[in-house]
This record gives C-alpha cells, sequence and structure tokens, in this order.
C-alpha cells in the first residue's frame, strides 16, 4: 500500500444517462467538474446492461469475467469468497475501520455485487427519499468510501427514449440530487480531502413507438459520463477509458495496491491524464476484450425488460 492520496471517495453512480449528460441542462455537475476531469466517451461494458456494467465498476473486471446478469444479481447474494472482491471488501481488509456505504436506488448492486460480510451501511429508496438519507449519512459519518446509485433516469429512458425531452429533463432533476449530496460532502468538511465522482454505466436507444432500452452496442448505449474533482485531479478531458476502471482510480485514491493487469481478471486501469502522476502505467487498449472497436455501433436491441 502507498501513500493515500484521500481520506474519502464518494461515487455517485446514474443509471441510464449514458453519454446524455453532455446534451442536458446540468448546471451543478458543470460547476463541479469544471476544474476536474471529464469524458463522455468512457466505455460502457457489453452488452450494456445494469448488473454487467455496475459489476464492472465495482469488481475491476469484465463481464466476460464477473459472469452477472440483473437475473443473479437480483436473486443471489455475491460470494464472500469470491476471486474477484468488491471495492468494499478489498478497501476493508487494508483500512479495517473505514466507514463504508452503499446506497443504492436499485438494490441488487448492494445484494448482488457487494459482500454482506463488511459491515457496510446501506439504504434504498427512489431517488429522490434516498438522497436525503446520503445526505444525513455524509453528515453524520464522514463515510470513507461512499457509492450512491441514482435510477430514475433510466427509468425516464426506458418510458420515453434516451435522449429524449423527458430523459434530459430527469437528468436535469437528477442534477440537483447529485448537488445536494456535493453539499453534504462541504457540509461535513470533507471536500478537501474528497475524490468526488460522476459516472453512468450507459445509456440507451431511442422511442421505438412502444419504448426504449439498452443492451446493445450502439454510440448511444455504450458511450457514457464520467466525471471527477479531487485535490490531485487534472483539469483534462479523457480519451481514453473504460468503466471498469473506476475500480483502479478508488483504489489509487486510498493508496491502495491493485492488482496485477490481466485479461482473464483484473482489468481496470487509471486513465491517462486523470492525475499528474509519471508512475501510472501507461492506458492499455482493452476492446478486444469488450468487443468495443471505437466508434463502430451494431444494430440497437434491448436485452432488459421494460
Amino acid at each position: 500500500m502507498s501513500h493515500p492520496t484521500y481520506k474519502h471517495v464518494v461515487v455517485i453512480g446514474i443509471d441510464g444517462a449514458g453519454a446524455f449528460i453532455r446534451e442536458a441542462d446540468t448546471p451543478h455537475f458543470d460547476r463541479i467538474f469544471a476544474a476536474g476531469a471529464v469524458t463522455y466517451d468512457a466505455l460502457a461494458s457489453n452488452p450494456t446492461i445494469s448488473a454487467e456494467c455496475w459489476g464492472s465498476m465495482l469488481l475491476g473486471v469484465g463481464p466476460e469475467v464477473h459472469g452477472l446478469t440483473n437475473g443473479i444479481v437480483s436473486s443471489t447474494p455475491y460470494p464472500v469468497d469470491s476471486p474477484f472482491p468488491s471495492l468494499f471488501r478489498r478497501i476493508r481488509e487494508v483500512m479495517p475501520d473505514a466507514e463504508l456505504g452503499s446506497y443504492c436506488d436499485w438494490n441488487p448492486i448492494t445484494f448482488g455485487i457487494v459482500e454482506n460480510n463488511q459491515n457496510v451501511s446501506t439504504a434504498t429508496a427512489r431517488d429522490s427519499e434516498l438522497t436525503p438519507m446520503i445526505c444525513d449519512y455524509i453528515r453524520e459519518k464522514k463515510p470513507t468510501f461512499l457509492f450512491c446509485h441514482m435510477d430514475s433516469v433510466d427509468g425516464a429512458g426506458h418510458g420515453h427514449g434516451y435522449g429524449s425531452e423527458k430523459h434530459l429533463q430527469r437528468i436535469h432533476e437528477v442534477d440537483e440530487l447529485v448537488n445536494d449530496v456535493y453539499t453534504a460532502v462541504c457540509d461535513a468538511g470533507m471536500l478537501e480531502e474528497t475524490l468526488f465522482i460522476v459516472i453512468a454505466d450507459h445509456g440507451g436507444t431511442s422511442f421505438n413507438g412502444t419504448g426504449a432500452g439498452h443492451g446493445g452496442w450502439t454510440d448511444g448505449e455504450k458511450w457514457v459520463t464520467f466525471g471527477a474533482s479531487g485535490k490531485t485531479v487534472q483539469t483534462a478531458y479523457l480519451e481514453a477509458m473504460n468503466i471498469r476502471d473506476l475500480a483502479a482510480i478508488v483504489l489509487y485514491a486510498f493508496g491502495i495496491d491493485t492488482p496485477a493487469f490481466d485479461e482473464k481478471g483484473w482489468t481496470a486501469q487509471i486513465p491517462a491524464g486523470l492525475f499528474a502522476d509519471e508512475e501510472i502505467p501507461a492506458y492499455r487498449d482493452i476492446s478486444h476484450l469488450t468487443g468495443a472497436a471505437p466508434r463502430i455501433s451494431k444494430v440497437p436491441h434491448t436485452s432488459e425488460l421494460i
């Protein structure tokens, strides 16, 4: 373990936001990350489905390795002895007294991707009801690592089309919730020692007359938003990133060593330009693992029920 850079990491995951945050009215996102690192070209996991994507982010491995699906995470607790520990377990093993929280609108993330024996504080509710709980938790407990999940943007996408007026409006409304969480971090006196992150898991397709979805590999589904703000974060547009890199970024912030890069296992990396650290290894192209030839779309389809 190297010297930690941050005492706290707060991650807000916005389900179904894709890269559409760029098109929405998001004054708080824009302000928070004005001097930070941002991209709208982070690459989702393939297939672009919630369990596959959130699993990649919290485990640091691709769906072809972790094997999680929506059905599995909804019905099966994540194995406490998995060879692919979650961020919560990796942090706990090195920082036994860390305050850890998983506050998710979609509870299968906490149930099916986070080990249930790591003393993680949890809560589940719809976005607008969950956010005050998150804010109270931050102010009272000053968590070491907090993962939050907002689901309503994905619901708006399924119902009205991703990139539609109502989808973009919900992104705007969730931007207010992001600001509430950011304000709580400030109120708790944590901001100077916090790496603050907002990330999407996938986007989706336009409305087809009956609904919209995701699971395919069109540009609207596979390119997503990432923003990071913190004392060592460079002001940059990140040209190359995969959403699984979240795992490496969080561990780096805490000074926790990551596993060796392995195409059959850990493939999370630190994107070039995120931190000014010459010791960070050069970023590797893993598109051959994801089927993600840049900017090449496949026939749109959805693998999730609407």
